[in-house]
């Protein structure tokens, strides 16, 4: 089935309604045990955008690699935020989510006038005047561009944690699930880049001691989504 191009659709109805500068806001990292989770913001105005465009998990890694740096010199602004393994520990993943997301604005060169979110439910919420639209990172051009300028950076930052440790393979999995991943946490345990609150951890009997609970904050948080199905 044929890819569809994403479009300004739905920034052009925030642009009449008032919004000069929209920014789209997309995040990854979310279902990893490992790393950072990160935020990209994009502000892309309503130019063509570069062909093949679309949400970061339906390119290739080749493709997506080939396709940031031209991102990256084509959009009109963008910027990263990150929140730590740790932050995602002591805060729960809405609020880490929140966290990386204002980084990102707040690291832009421009104010953004509206916030078009990745998804169905605001993490981000006030000041700022947001829209979610859900699959937006597959039909609104600025998260499409966020996406994957998020995913390529947080793949490549996870490659270089991953020299230090190689046994977890990071620079193949990204901190997230997979065999040899699995493998290296049966044998080696966490690393200090390993989220510590994480369901992975009830099935480790030889490292569950390290599980950390969540503060009053994570706990009521509602974000207990991530971690349904990261058990072994």
């Amino acid at each position: 089935m044929p890819i569809v191009p994403p479009t300004h659709s739905v920034e052009r109805s925030l642009r009449r309604a008032g919004a000069k500068v929209v920014v789209g806001l997309d995040e990854v990292g979310r279902g990893a045990w490992a790393g950072p989770v990160t935020v990209g913001a994009a502000v892309t105005g309503l130019r063509r955008a570069p062909e093949g465009l679309t949400d970061s998990k339906l390119l290739t890694e080749l493709r997506r690699r080939a396709l940031a740096p031209v991102l990256a010199d084509w959009v009109t602004a963008y910027a990263l935020g990150h929140a730590s393994p740790q932050e995602c520990d002591e805060l729960g993943m809405t609020a880490a989510l929140r966290l990386a997301a204002v980084r990102a604005l707040e690291a832009l060169p421009v104010e953004p006038d509206a916030v078009i979110l990745d998804g169905k439910h605001d993490y981000l919420g006030g000041p700022w005047r947001v829209r979610t639209v859900i699959k937006g990172d597959q039909s609104c051009i600025c998260v499409s561009a966020a996406s994957v300028l998020a995913k390529v950076h947080r793949d490549g930052l996870m490659a270089e944690l991953g020299e230090a440790c190689p046994e977890y393979g990071f620079a193949d999995n990204a901190g997230y699930p997979s065999p040899v991943h699995r493998a290296a946490l049966e044998e080696f345990g966490p690393t200090e880049h390993h989220r510590l609150s994480w369901a992975y951890l009830d099935a480790l009997p030889k490292w569950s001691h390290l599980k950390r609970g969540r503060d009053v904050m994570g706990a009521a948080d509602g974000s207990a989504d991530e971690q349904l199905t990261l058990g072994f």
